[in-house]
């Protein structure tokens, strides 16, 4: 049984992405996406080189259990490494059956989804933009353009995340810049 909770509020910063009180605090560097990306000649020489940080998740102290709605912001910073953009890890929820929402604050993103079946969709994320990933699609968020990508996301209490598929099977399209452009590709690493 769940225990009674006390009502809260946080405070969002539109600007910047953070989130207070926050609970949690993702931070991912380009070592912590090892073999996620394309080039891995490009990817290992951007390490040597130090470990860009790519995306931080800030996360409000709600119970992971059913009934609650966890809510965080995501910031990705602009790069790349070789012609693929900032990307998050991507993943499913282990409770595949519930949905996600986000919300654009800050920046241009791609939305990526993909169902076990490898059927794909995308989607281009501005302010104002209210993306629903519904049930049993694997997302994964791509800062497309010069300045951080901020956006706010909401999902149940116990829908949990499962990365390991991703970090596995990947995506089966990649996000890359082509001409000054975004453009999906066949990933050929994909299974």
């Amino acid at each position: 049984m769940m225990s009674l909770m006390q009502p809260f509020a946080a405070q969002l910063q539109f600007q910047n992405g953070l989130i207070e009180p926050y609970g949690e605090k993702t931070v991912r560097r380009l070592s912590d996406m090892r073999g996620m990306y394309l080039d891995i000649a490009v990817t290992e020489e951007l390490l040597k080189q130090g470990d860009p940080l790519l995306y931080e998740v800030y996360e409000v102290d709600v119970p992971h259990e059913q009934g609650q709605l966890i809510y965080c912001t995501s910031i990705i910073y602009p790069g790349k490494v070789g012609d693929e953009y900032y990307m998050t890890k991507g993943h499913f929820h282990n409770k595949e059956s519930t949905a996600e929402m986000y919300l654009g604050l800050q920046g241009r993103g791609y939305l990526l989804l993909q169902t076990h079946e490898g059927q794909v969709s995308a989607m281009e994320m501005v302010p104002g933009t209210v993306a629903y990933i519904p049930p049993f699609w694997a997302h994964r968020t791509i800062n497309i353009g010069g300045e951080p990508f901020i956006f706010f996301g909401v999902y149940p209490g116990d829908a949990g995340h499962n990365y390991g598929t991703i970090e596995e099977e990947g995506f089966a399209k990649l996000v890359v810049e082509k001409n000054g452009k975004p453009v999906l590709i066949d990933n050929p690493r994909y299974r």
